[in-house]
């Protein structure tokens, strides 16, 4: 059976911005859940029962749902661009799903690479002494390479790629293999991504993760310098702000 050619641009925009809703809606519901914990990376993961390769995968899920969440909103100027450009195609559809699939994908490996530094971080707070009384480190370290890579070249870099949806497809996309074009340019794009947002994507370990509230908040600001005239001007005030919360924690805690 063919798919349905989806040429309405409104009804992507509708498409993107449930697809978020749900993840927000499964965000929320996880978070009263038996294993919601795992699911939101709360603080105590690590003892929710489950055997290591399913408390990866509830990581990894939950962490997709955050990226799906947070960013695909951030990630929809380009995503509404790239249909506008195969709307003529007669499987659009497919092609705007393989793009955000190959974001995804990304984001998702970067979020089981997170889960593997968190897991061996856990490890050496419980083996080494000094971690297991001074817990307040491992957040104040977070927000304060969180700070410093808002002032990073390579955050400004990745910023202005992201910044720029109609040259960022025009120069990669060819069209000659449009599934598997259609795959990496979403994996790009996903690659940039994690390049401007993943300090910001960590802090949410520092200040509280699994609080919606805070999520909301870090998609915002995310969403503000990716897509705002007025977005890039953030990056400075905000990397003071989580520079000034480390030296704040660090001095409550030595």
């Amino acid at each position: 059976m063919p798919w349905p050619r989806i040429q309405d641009g409104r009804l992507i925009a509708a498409l993107l911005a449930s697809l978020a809703a749900l993840a927000w809606c499964a965000l929320w519901l996880g978070e009263g859940s038996t294993w919601g914990h795992a699911l939101l990376h709360g603080g105590h993961t690590t003892h929710s029962g489950l055997d290591a390769p399913a408390l990866a995968a509830v990581f990894v899920l939950g962490w997709t749902l955050m990226t799906m969440a947070m960013m695909l909103p951030a990630s929809s100027p380009l995503i509404l661009l790239f249909h506008r450009m195969v709307s003529g195609r007669p499987h659009a559809g497919p092609l705007v799903a393989l793009l955000i699939a190959g974001y995804l994908c990304v984001w998702a490996l970067f979020g089981l690479a997170v889960h593997l530094l968190r897991r061996g971080l856990f490890a050496v707070m419980g083996a080494g002494p000094w971690l297991g009384r001074n817990a307040w480190a491992p957040a104040a370290v977070i927000l304060l390479v969180a700070g410093l890579y808002q002032f990073s070249p390579l955050k400004y870099a990745c910023l202005e790629k992201c910044r720029s949806p109609f040259a960022f497809v025009v120069s990669r996309w060819r069209g000659n293999r449009p599934a598997s074009d259609a795959l990496r340019l979403g994996a790009a794009h996903g690659v940039y991504c994690v390049g401007c947002c993943w300090s910001l994507m960590l802090v949410m370990f520092a200040v509280s993760a699994g609080s919606l509230a805070w999520m909301l908040a870090l998609g915002a600001v995310m969403a503000a310098e990716k897509n705002f005239t007025w977005g890039r001007r953030l990056s400075v005030p905000v990397g003071v702000v989580l520079i000034a919360a480390a030296a704040s924690i660090t001095l409550g805690g030595i």
